[in-house]
């Protein structure tokens, strides 16, 4: 009967790698860790390191993004203080006003 497959979570993953990249465990110490196969174990680090100069690229989809997420914090920014102009001359107003929002 053959074992089920068993998938590990990405974050464990780069958390191995890690370890081995940095020295911090040899790889048959992780292997025995998380009882995981050498080969196995190669095959994670040999995906960190293809895909690692993708770390430092920065796309224009991204680039635009990051442009987008500038301009609507600016923009939550000045309704934050419109909001807090009108909440000042509203308390500066109470007498001006009859409690069902008409002037008197």
């Amino acid at each position: 009967m053959p074992r089920p497959k068993r998938s590990f979570p990405s974050d464990l993953k780069a958390l191995v790698v890690l370890e081995l990249l940095t020295g911090a465990a040899t790889q048959a110490e992780l292997c025995r860790k998380h009882n995981i196969k050498p080969q196995l174990l190669n095959l994670w680090k040999d995906a960190v390191v293809q895909r690692m100069h993708t770390l430092f690229e920065q796309s224009d989809e991204t680039a635009l993004l990051h442009v987008r997420i500038a301009e609507l914090e600016q923009l939550v920014g000045r309704k934050t203080l419109e909001i807090e102009i009108l909440k000042k001359a509203s308390r500066m107003l109470p007498g001006l006003l009859k409690r069902d929002g008409s002037l008197s």
